[in-house]
C-alpha cells in the first residue's frame, strides 16, 4: 500500500490535511505537525519559534486533534518512506522530503508584499523572512493547488510555473454557506477578528482598531473573536480598557460567528473570504474588489475531493521529473546540523 504523509501546522492547516486524507483512504495516511531541520530545527526545539507553526503551541495543537481524530502520528515523518507528500506550506520544506513528490496546498489569504517579500526575491533571502507572502515560490513541489482562478492568476503574477497549478478550492473556504447552521447564541452584531501580528513581530495599532471597530458598532454589540496564536490575556485587557461592553472570545468557531454577524472587521485574516462568501458587510486592510476576485470557490465542500483526484494522478505516473532546485544560502540549512562543516563542503562541492 502506497503511503502518504500530510505537515500539518495551525488548526485551518490540519483540519485541512485532515479533510483531503478522508478521501484517501485506500491509501496508508500519516501525519506530524509541521517541522524543519537546520538553524530553524533548532530555533524551534529551544523555544524561540513559538509565534510560528513551528513553535511548540501549535505543535501541541495539532498533535492533539491527530490524537482525538486517531489519525497515524510519524513525527517529522521520520518511521517509512513515502509516495507523496502535502503540505500547507512551502516556506520552509523539510531536509526529509526534498526529494518526494510533493503537493503544496494554499491555506488561505498571503500577506502583502511588503518590503521583505521584494528584498527576499532580489537577494534570494531565505522565504520565511517575509511571512506567507513568498507562498508558493520555493518551486520544491509538483503540484500547488489554489482556491480559485483568482489565485491562480495571483501565483502566476509572482513567478509560479503554470503547469504546477491546479484550481480546486481548498477546505474550509469552500462552502461557507454550511456555516449558516450553528448554535452560536448572537445575532446581528459586530465581529472582529483580530490577528497576531505582535506576536509575527508586525506592526499594529490595537488601540485604534478597537476604537474604530466602535466607530463601525454604533452602539451594536460589538464581538471580538482573538487569533489563536495572540497574547489573549493582553488583547482582553486592551479590549477591557476602551470596549467594557464588547464580548470577547478566545475560542469558538469564527466561521459561526461570522455567518450569525452583520459586520466583520479583520486585518490580514483569511476568514474575510467567509464574511464575503456570505455577503457580510466586510472590512479589510486589503481592498474588497481586490479580494472578491480571489474569492475561493464556493463548490458545495468538495476541494478536498478535488485535490485528492490530483493525488491519485501524480502518484499513477511512472515518474515525475526532478525538481532541481538549489537555496541561495545553505549555511542557513546546515548549521546546526551534524557535521555542519562536511555537509557545506559537500554542497558546494556538488
Amino acid at each position: 500500500m502506497k503511503r502518504i504523509l500530510f505537515i500539518c501546522g495551525s488548526m485551518n492547516q490540519t483540519t485541512q490535511m485532515h479533510a483531503i486524507a478522508r478521501q484517501l483512504e485506500e491509501y496508508d495516511c500519516h501525519f506530524t505537525p509541521f517541522y524543519s531541520h537546520g538553524l530553524l530545527g533548532w530555533l524551534a526545539k529551544h523555544g524561540v519559534l513559538e509565534f510560528s507553526i513551528l513553535g511548540s503551541k501549535l505543535g501541541t495543537r495539532a498533535l492533539a486533534y491527530m490524537r482525538q481524530h486517531d489519525l497515524q502520528v510519524d513525527l517529522h515523518g521520520k518511521q517509512h518512506r513515502y509516495d507523496l507528500v502535502l503540505t500547507c506550506s512551502d516556506l520552509v520544506i523539510p531536509r526529509n522530503i526534498r526529494d518526494n513528490r510533493v503537493i503544496l496546498v494554499q491555506e488561505g489569504m498571503t500577506d502583502p508584499e511588503g518590503l521583505a517579500y521584494h528584498l527576499v526575491k532580489w537577494l534570494r533571502l531565505p522565504r520565511w523572512l517575509a511571512s506567507t507572502s513568498t507562498t508558493g515560490l520555493s518551486h520544491r513541489y509538483d503540484l500547488f493547488c489554489v482556491a480559485s482562478e483568482g489565485y491562480r492568476r495571483h501565483f502566476l503574477r509572482k513567478g509560479v510555473r503554470p503547469e504546477t497549478l491546479r484550481v480546486t478550492g481548498i477546505p474550509n473556504f469552500d462552502n461557507c454557506a454550511a456555516y449558516r447552521d450553528n448554535s452560536f447564541p448572537h445575532r446581528d452584531f459586530v465581529l472582529v477578528a483580530t490577528s497576531d501580528a505582535r506576536e509575527t513581530f508586525k506592526y499594529e495599532n490595537r488601540s485604534a482598531l478597537i476604537r474604530r471597530c466602535l466607530r463601525i458598532a454604533d452602539g451594536r454589540q460589538l464581538i471580538f473573536k482573538l487569533h489563536p496564536n495572540e497574547d489573549a490575556r493582553r488583547a482582553t485587557r486592551e479590549i477591557a480598557a476602551l470596549a467594557p461592553e464588547a464580548l470577547v472570545y478566545a475560542d469558538g468557531d469564527i466561521h459561526h460567528m461570522i455567518a450569525n454577524c452583520a459586520v466583520l472587521v479583520t486585518r490580514f485574516s483569511s476568514v474575510v473570504y467567509v464574511g464575503l462568501a456570505l455577503g457580510k458587510e466586510v472590512y479589510s486592510a486589503f481592498d474588497i474588489d481586490e479580494l472578491r476576485a480571489l474569492l475561493p470557490l464556493q463548490n458545495g465542500g468538495t476541494s478536498a475531493q478535488h485535490i485528492a483526484r490530483e493525488c491519485r494522478m501524480l502518484m499513477e505516473r511512472e515518474s515525475a521529473p526532478r525538481r532541481v532546485v538549489r537555496d541561495a544560502y545553505p549555511w542557513l540549512d546546515t548549521f546546526f546540523s551534524p557535521q555542519p562543516f562536511a555537509r557545506l563542503r559537500a554542497k558546494f562541492r556538488g
